[in-house]
């Protein structure tokens, strides 16, 4: 999925539930972002598996969202700096996770949000994210926050349709089209 060119300095603004607080890491959150990565289907991280991804992370770009009461990390997304992908200076959001036990509340929306107008603060022009066909509550928040669907292959409208049927969203290939050829000037 892409973030539009059309609003590369247009970052999405969504508020914060009651009794949540948006910060970024800070040494020690490892094992709690550990456990909520198993939580949210990413089993066995561990120190190994995060270092690879440090040294993407931009400045300030792994987001935590907090529960007030427990002062636990419930949500977690990174902006990670995407040197390998179609253009040089690219962002990719990444790793969004978070506790199914505060499921409801937007925190996946909310948290990719702040890694979406960090990226935008950075000066990235363009952003992506990877993600897969089952994991509907995070595609709906992409698409919430205003990513479009990368419809890079043949496969890609059918399986598109698809999605859009299950989340009850509208299924719009020819604007997503047009947006991709903004994304690649």
């Amino acid at each position: 999925m892409l973030w539009p060119r059309p609003q590369a300095s247009d970052p999405p603004v969504v508020g914060f539930p009651d009794g949540y607080n948006l910060s970024t890491y800070k040494s020690g959150d490892e094992p709690r972002f550990y456990e909520v990565m198993d939580l949210s289907g990413w089993p066995r991280w561990k120190d190994e598996t995060l270092e690879p991804w440090l040294m993407r992370i931009v400045p300030d770009g792994w987001f935590m969202i907090v529960h007030e009461g427990s002062q636990e990390i419930v949500a977690t997304c990174m902006a990670l700096h995407n040197y390998k992908w179609l253009h040089p200076f690219s962002g990719e959001l990444g790793w969004l996770a978070s506790d199914p036990a505060h499921a409801g509340k937007g925190l996946g929306q909310r948290v990719s949000a702040a890694v979406t107008a960090r990226f935008i603060e950075a000066g990235y022009h363009h952003i992506n994210l990877y993600t897969d066909d089952f994991r509907l509550p995070a595609i709906k928040s992409y698409l919430k926050l205003g990513y479009i669907p990368y419809l890079y292959t043949a496969d890609m409208p059918e399986r598109w349709k698809n999605i859009c049927e299950q989340l009850q969203w509208p299924f719009d290939p020819d604007l997503w089209r047009l947006s991709l050829r903004d994304y690649e000037t």
